[in-house]
């Protein structure tokens, strides 16, 4: 399908070293994400002031082996693609992989989910968040920026997105996983909700983006990367099943970099044990009872949450399209991160879901894309 339109829905920034230093809040500069040569006397590049220090070159390490990366890693921010800060520079390597455009999440961001600091975390999301816009008004049919929205103050995560959507961004990510005692199950949301539905401001769980930081531990991370989905699957589950799609029907959420293929299974656990044990919730104690749903739980995925896929085979998509429906289903490069498929996409597609019926492999790898974000693609 020579005339197939790819727009890859999870592709990523990597920010200047600089960003937060020149663009925060003056009263938080001293405390600035910055990044370090020589790191504690490790090799490389670090990005620091985030949950935890990381090597820069991570960021930007698509088309090197795994074998390669502990190597790769001693790099410095010099070595990035000029895509990094010129735009056009990236609408290059997008023609380069025969790709359309793509939505742009950030890339050091990631990290700073996790600081303590409440202010500082806000400060440094509005900062991205003007710069990603920036970055994106170059062209904006084909760069769609995503902002960061911190919900531990709601006034002011409602204030937030409707300042990233003055700005033309079209989405925003959010926790990926809240706070224990703050679940996406309580009413306290709804405002801000109400304010990503009016504005239709797509929210996204992203792999990394938990209330506590980055999900990955270093001394594990296989293990780490393979149960990252549980994450997802509680967020989703707690706003099904108490209601929240019911109240918001026109809301829409995204899950990026977190597979597809356990959607199946997720559905089907759904529907069980919300019929099974819905009136047993709450307990003895008194908790917060489920409301009555107008649609089997796994009708609310179908209808409000899309899914990105990457490398999983062309036998797992199809096994999860027939359950789901390929209008659920987005594809995304992961450009320009390690496990991207930059510059071989096109090939990697045609290869890998030859099996996919053409009329639904062009919904997921760009016109369900093109729809979810308002784009208009030629």
């Amino acid at each position: 399908m020579k005339d197939l339109t790819i727009i890859s829905a999870d592709s990523h920034m990597v920010e200047p070293p600089n960003l937060w230093v020149e663009r925060i809040d003056s009263g938080y500069r001293d405390r600035a994400p910055h990044t370090v040569k020589g790191y504690q006397g490790q090799e490389g590049e670090w990005f620091v002031g985030g949950s935890r220090p990381n090597p820069v070159s991570s960021m930007f390490g698509t088309g090197v082996k795994g074998s390669d990366l502990p190597e790769f890693l001693k790099n410095t921010f010099e070595a990035a693609p000029k895509s990094v800060w010129d735009p056009a520079e990236r609408l290059k390597e997008q023609d380069i992989d025969g790709i359309k455009g793509e939505v742009l999440y950030t890339s050091y961001g990631l990290l700073l989910y996790g600081l303590e600091d409440a202010g500082l975390r806000r400060a440094c999301f509005r900062a991205y968040n003007d710069y990603v816009a920036e970055y994106c008004s170059h062209n904006p049919a084909r760069l769609v920026g995503v902002g960061m929205v911190d919900l531990d103050d709601l006034s002011a995560a409602v204030e937030e997105i409707r300042h990233c959507a003055d700005k033309g961004l079209r989405g925003v990510m959010i926790w990926s996983y809240p706070p224990p005692d703050r679940p996406y199950s309580i009413p306290d949301y709804d405002r801000f909700w109400a304010s990503a539905q009016d504005l239709g401001m797509v929210l996204t769980f992203h792999i990394h983006t938990g209330y506590n930081g980055v999900g990955v531990e270093r001394n594990r991370v296989v293990s780490s990367f393979v149960t990252l989905p549980v994450q997802i699957m509680q967020s989703l589950t707690d706003m099904i099943v108490y209601g929240v799609f019911d109240r918001f029907p026109r809301l829409r959420v995204v899950s990026a970099e977190n597979d597809c293929s356990w959607i199946p299974n997720f559905m089907y656990r759904l529907d069980h044990y919300y019929e099974e044990f819905r009136f047993s919730e709450g307990g003895f104690e008194g908790g917060p009872r489920l409301p009555e749903l107008r649609m089997p739980p796994s009708e609310y995925l179908k209808r409000n949450v899309a899914v990105t896929f990457q490398h999983e085979s062309g036998d797992l998509v199809d096994f999860t399209r027939r359950f789901v429906g390929a209008d659920s289903l987005i594809w995304g490069s992961d450009y320009p991160h390690a496990d991207g498929t930059w510059p071989r996409s096109r090939e990697v597609i045609a290869k890998t879901y030859a099996a996919v019926s053409e009329q639904d492999i062009r919904k997921m790898v760009g016109g369900n894309i093109a729809r979810i974000y308002n784009m208009s693609i030629n």
